[in-house]
């Protein structure tokens, strides 16, 4: 149902008649249902939230249809008094934290239409209503301010977060999870109460911003961006450049096995590959000599790729990301994995480069150090026993793993 449908039914069944702001705004001695319900999260935010109460008020004045504003406060200030005193919900999350906060309380808003932004006047909400076009029209199931493809006034975002830190993390977002969005950390968005259910939103902190675009591209939901004014904020800096950042890279690492551990994976085992051909050969390039340096450092290169590719297969079955590993090799072994097949192979290549070494160490017993082979070979044969015994005892855990899932 469309805005001014459901404003139509709201005034017919209400009685609410064109006006002001305070007319459409729905407070919890209300009985009229909000059709929009907007979110702050606040901690001891008295400089800025009573402007930007006003800026929603203009928003609803334009929208007219039944508004809640939903402040979820955790301050030791004026915050929620002053919130109060202008028609605002005002609840109080039982536990820390950014992510917390929306979370509490998106389950107390009652709109089909969420508004989300923060309380520190850095978000011109009176924009709600661009915003809100494209999730109305069912153009988008979420549509997002964009600061870097809007204006950023002078003062409002420090250089570091302008130039390094949002487009860096947003190409992660966009890379790691196809987001597809110029600026995945702005924190002013509209969303339908139906996508929001479809999310599921477990963070606590400030990575929250980054989770939710994350399930969003993970379900396959449609994402817009407006073109926004990014203000400078009013009252203290609660972002820690540093910790918070390395919240969200984490955050998007740990959700991405592949990103983490098979594609680094990959690398090193072929690199180590191409080194150990290039050492058996004994090719010389330019007049480079790949001989048995090469073979060690090809060898160990070959062995950590091995053991990082077994710890994406080991989170495909422990853990259970927003972005599963999707490798053929890890599916299909995820899939059809069974111990004693991991167990015998891994056994069988231990056992032939055992028997190898096993000859090597014989010939050396009965005809001294003139009769053993190049130590390429005798290195070579190490790293497959190194590489089967990882698989034995990887199958086991493995095994235990998906036991306990």
């Amino acid at each position: 149902m469309t805005i001014q449908a459901n404003q139509a039914n709201q005034a017919g069944q209400q009685g609410i008649a064109a006006g002001t702001a305070d007319e459409f705004l729905v407070t919890p001695e209300s009985e009229v249902t909000p059709v929009l319900s907007v979110v702050m999260p606040t901690l001891n935010e008295e400089k800025g939230i009573v402007e930007c109460i006003d800026r929603i008020k203009t928003a609803i004045s334009e929208l007219r249809v039944p508004t809640e504003i939903i402040v979820s406060d955790s301050s030791t200030d004026a915050t929620p008094e002053l919130a109060r005193e202008r028609g605002a919900t005002v609840v109080t999350p039982d536990e820390p934290g950014y992510g917390y906060a929306y979370r509490y309380a998106f389950g107390k808003a009652r709109g089909e239409y969420i508004a989300m932004g923060d309380a520190d006047t850095t978000y011109d909400f009176k924009m709600i209503p661009q915003l809100l076009e494209p999730v109305q029209n069912g153009d988008a199931d979420i549509c997002m301010g964009s600061r870097l493809e809007g204006e950023i006034r002078d003062g409002s975002m420090p250089p570091l977060h302008k130039y390094v830190g949002n487009p860096l993390l947003t190409r992660f977002l966009n890379t790691f999870y196809g987001a597809g969005v110029s600026d995945a950390h702005s924190g002013f968005r509209v969303f339908t109460k139906d996508a929001l259910e479809t999310l599921e939103l477990e963070t606590t902190g400030m990575e929250f911003a980054s989770e939710m675009i994350m399930e969003a591209g993970a379900n396959d939901l449609i994402i817009e961006e407006v073109p926004i004014i990014y203000h400078e904020r009013e009252g203290e800096e609660t972002l820690d450049s540093f910790s918070d950042g390395w919240r969200h890279v984490r955050f998007m690492l740990v959700n991405a096995p592949d990103y983490l551990f098979s594609y680094p994976a990959l690398l090193l085992v072929s690199i180590g590959a191409v080194l150990m051909s290039l050492s058996i050969a004994r090719l010389s390039i330019g007049g480079v000599n790949f001989g048995i340096q090469t073979m060690v450092g090809g060898s160990l290169l070959a062995i950590v790729g091995y053991q990082v590719w077994t710890l994406a297969l080991f989170s495909s079955i422990a853990a259970n990301p927003i972005n599963k590993p999707d490798g053929v090799l890890v599916g299909m072994i995820r899939e059809q994995f069974q111990l004693e097949h991991g167990a015998s192979i891994g056994i069988l290549a231990a056992a032939v480069g055992i028997l190898y070494l096993g000859s090597v160490f014989g010939r050396w017993l009965l005809a001294g150090e003139a009769a053993l082979p190049s130590a390429t070979a005798t290195l070579l044969a190490s790293t497959v026993v190194v590489l089967g015994l990882q698989t034995v005892f990887g199958s086991f855990f493995m095994s235990m793993l998906a036991d306990s899932s």
